[in-house]
C-alpha cells in the first residue's frame, strides 16, 4: 500500500506545488563559464583528487546562496587539469543560478571535455539548508 488508498499520485506537467518550472530546472546548464585549461600529462597509472571547499552558487528559484564542497577525483590520460584555471572556473558559479544536481553534472561534463580523463568522479557535498543536506555524485564513464 502506498498510504494513499491504493491510488497513485497524479503528476501535473513539469511545475511542482512549490512553483518550480522548466526554466528553473535548466538554469545555469548552458551559462558560459571560463575554460578549464590543461597541461600535458607526463605519467600514467595514477589518480588525482582535488577538493574545493568553497563552492558557492545561487538557487535559481529563491536566489539564496548555496554553499558546498566539490571533490573531483580522476585518472588523467594525456592531460591534467591546470589548478588556477579550475579555480577560476569554479568561482564563476558564484553568480549563476543552478541546482546542486545540475552543477555537479555540469562540472563533470566540462572536466571531461577539457582533459579527457580515463575516468572521473565529481562529488558535491552541500551545506544543510532547512534541515536537509545533499550529496550529489556523477561519474564518467557512466
Amino acid at each position: 500500500m502506498n498510504g494513499m488508498g491504493g491510488k497513485k499520485p497524479k503528476r501535473k506537467g513539469t511545475t511542482t506545488k512549490l512553483g518550480y518550472n522548466e526554466r528553473h530546472a535548466k538554469s545555469g546548464i548552458s551559462t558560459v563559464l571560463p575554460d578549464i585549461e590543461t597541461f600535458p600529462n607526463q605519467y600514467k597509472g595514477y589518480e588525482i583528487t582535488i577538493v574545493i571547499p568553497e563552492y558557492t552558487a545561487i538557487c535559481p528559484k529563491t536566489n539564496l546562496p548555496d554553499f558546498g564542497t566539490i571533490t573531483l577525483h580522476y585518472k588523467p590520460d594525456k592531460a591534467c587539469l591546470e589548478l588556477k584555471a579550475l579555480k577560476m572556473y569554479i568561482h564563476a558559479y558564484r553568480n549563476i543560478g543552478i541546482f546542486y544536481e545540475n552543477a555537479v553534472n555540469r562540472i563533470l561534463r566540462d572536466v571531461v571535455a577539457s582533459c579527457r580523463p580515463v575516468w572521473a568522479k565529481v562529488t558535491g557535498e552541500f551545506a544543510a539548508r532547512g534541515g536537509l543536506r545533499s550529496v550529489i555524485e556523477a561519474r564518467y564513464p557512466e
